[in-house]
């Protein structure tokens, strides 16, 4: 499926870029240190699909110090929230694939910023015990950038398409482990008619089961 683009608004490219580096920053922070803290990280990648909007990083504000940003209001996001029943749990590519749409889904009426979007795949049963600890223990201390803002300004939520990428460097699938990459593109559209410009990065998905015959879950997500 290839990823659907919307009219772009008026902003510069320049802006655009920025902003849009700010927000994918801000979702790495919030998806919980994705990569470390003791986790394997993802697999070195040999030809990943060129991804847009996702640098340069600006330097964000030193928040030590700082107290952490309130939680969302909470609530269901525009489109709803996808979960694992929904899906085959056997199959790594529907649990993959249903994860990383609950968890770039965002809806400003509701969302303080994207990490609630990476709360909601933990409560709704995506994501192992262990990940979904970490996405909840995580609280941003610092405001989410300018392209937020202006999502906010027209109470706007996303569209999300993904598209599976293969990759020779990926490791084989095993009965406890498997890794999937998919490339997400989200369209922020406003509740007043507003489209704005989509982002797109790649995701690379850790995925563990108990055993051969139990459902996968998303140990970990790393994104470039």
């Amino acid at each position: 499926m290839t990823p659907s683009r919307t009219p772009s608004h008026t902003r510069s490219r320049t802006h655009g870029t920025t902003a849009a580096a700010a927000t994918v920053l801000a979702l790495a922070l919030a998806l919980g240190g994705c990569g470390s803290g003791g986790e394997q990280g993802a697999p070195t990648r040999s030809s990943a699909p060129a991804a847009t909007g996702t640098g340069p990083y600006p330097t964000p504000d030193d928040p030590r110090g700082a107290a952490p940003l309130p939680a969302g209001s909470g609530g269901t996001p525009r489109g709803g929230v996808t979960r694992p029943g929904d899906t085959d749990q056997r199959d790594a590519d529907a649990v993959s694939w249903g994860a990383l749409k609950v968890m770039w889904t965002f809806d400003t009426t509701i969302d303080s910023g994207p990490g609630d979007a990476s709360v909601r795949a933990a409560d709704a049963g995506w994501l192992t015990e262990a990940y979904a600890a970490r996405v909840r223990e995580h609280r941003p201390r610092s405001v989410p950038g300018a392209q937020w803002r202006e999502w906010v300004g027209h109470r706007a939520s996303t569209i999300v398409t993904l598209e599976k990428a293969e990759d020779a460097a990926m490791p084989a699938d095993t009965d406890t482990e498997a890794w999937r990459q998919w490339v997400v593109t989200t369209s922020p559209q406003g509740r007043d008619g507003w489209a704005g410009e989509p982002t797109t990065v790649v995701a690379f998905v850790r995925l563990t089961r108990t055993a051969p015959d139990e459902a996968w879950r998303v140990a970990d997500v790393t994104v470039q």
